[in-house]
């Protein structure tokens, strides 16, 4: 059985009526109740993800917008609202390593990745470590950087039962067999301090499995990473992505293990309008496959792509549903529906 080596709790906070541990120092456990206490350590079983007892689970929650603009939306009142209003259980951490992110502070953005997967933990929530990568589109030009990023963090949490590792975002302008050779570098960096993470591949054209650069899965089937525990991640936004990429999803999840870390119900610039039948259309698909999924973005940017309304994160005014963005009163409607999938709730309990 793994083993926690995570930051603990010695300060309480109060929100949505209930108290809750805030991270500082010493090991924890999630609460018993939580998805992670309930499923444990998760591993790729064939084509799903799986729990401790070999049981397919689906993940299903938020990702982050950029940490280096807004942490602060991912403050622990705002994971109580995630964990328990919204039924979510999954966070992923969107650490940009460009664009004002990592490069300019490796210490304190790593640091700042450590307390925010703290923070999640005392919520039991699972949670993806991004490495979102976006300009350049060639992860290679951040191979040592990320040897060291994920050395560091895969140390602190090795043994850790809810972290899952994404080891380039959206890769762009560079072959799948140039993604492959990358993530064959990475993983046995991961794996030589948490030998049984979860390590999530970005495909290419953005993570659309090669559609945006005129391929297919096909190239990714025929020449998969040669690791174990691996999953394919996946993006799209509903308004910009239509059947070709929708297509190619269902037919990967035939045949590879697939994840959808980010998507959203607009075009790809996480703006414009809300294309919602299309967007439920891709989720019913997830659901009824048992593909996991993380929303973009939890935040209260100014684009329709942010749950939550301006000032929303100053005033820490999460719980109130008069401070969503359309978006966000669909996502949460969502999150808040059991899947058809039968595998586990979004609460992290079985399904009957």
């Amino acid at each position: 059985m793994r083993s926690w080596l995570l930051s603990v709790v010695t300060t309480l906070t109060v929100c949505v009526g209930q108290a809750v541990a805030e991270p500082t120092e010493g090991p924890i456990a999630p609460p018993p109740s939580s998805p992670v206490a309930t499923h444990g350590a998760l591993r790729v079983c064939g084509l799903q993800l799986c729990d401790r007892a070999g049981q397919p689970i689906q993940l299903r929650g938020m990702s982050t917008h950029g940490i280096q603009w807004y942490a602060g939306c991912a403050s622990g009142p705002a994971l109580d609202v995630l964990a328990s209003d919204w039924q979510a259980n999954l966070l992923r951490i969107s650490m940009y390593v460009q664009e004002d992110g990592y490069e300019t502070d490796p210490e304190r953005f790593t640091d700042l990745v450590d307390t925010l997967i703290a923070r999640a933990t005392s919520r039991g929530l699972y949670v993806i470590v991004d490495w979102h990568i976006l300009t350049p589109g060639d992860p290679a030009k951040n191979l040592d950087r990320a040897k060291t990023f994920f050395a560091e963090i895969a140390s602190r949490y090795q043994g850790a039962d809810n972290v899952l590792y994404e080891i380039a975002n959206e890769p762009s302008g560079v072959s799948w067999s140039e993604i492959r050779s990358y993530a064959e570098q990475i993983i046995p960096v991961i794996r030589a301090e948490d030998p049984d993470s979860v390590v999530l591949v970005g495909t290419r054209g953005w993570s659309s499995l090669g559609v945006s650069d005129g391929a297919d899965e096909q190239e990714v089937v025929d020449d998969p990473v040669r690791a174990d525990n691996v999953m394919y991640t996946f993006h799209f936004y509903a308004a910009s992505h239509g059947d070709e990429y929708f297509d190619a999803l269902s037919r990967a999840a035939d045949k590879l293990p697939m994840f959808v870390t980010e998507f959203g119900t607009q075009k790809y610039t996480g703006d414009g309008s809300n294309d919602f039948d299309r967007a439920a259309s891709y989720v019913d698909l997830m659901d009824a496959k048992g593909i996991g999924w993380a929303n973009w973005n939890w935040s209260d940017d100014e684009r329709s792509g942010a749950v939550f309304k301006r000032g929303t994160c100053e005033s820490m005014d999460y719980a109130n549903t008069d401070r969503l963005k359309p978006a966000g009163v669909w996502v949460r409607d969502r999150l808040r529906t059991p899947p058809v999938f039968a595998g586990s709730a979004p609460s992290g309990k079985p399904v009957a």
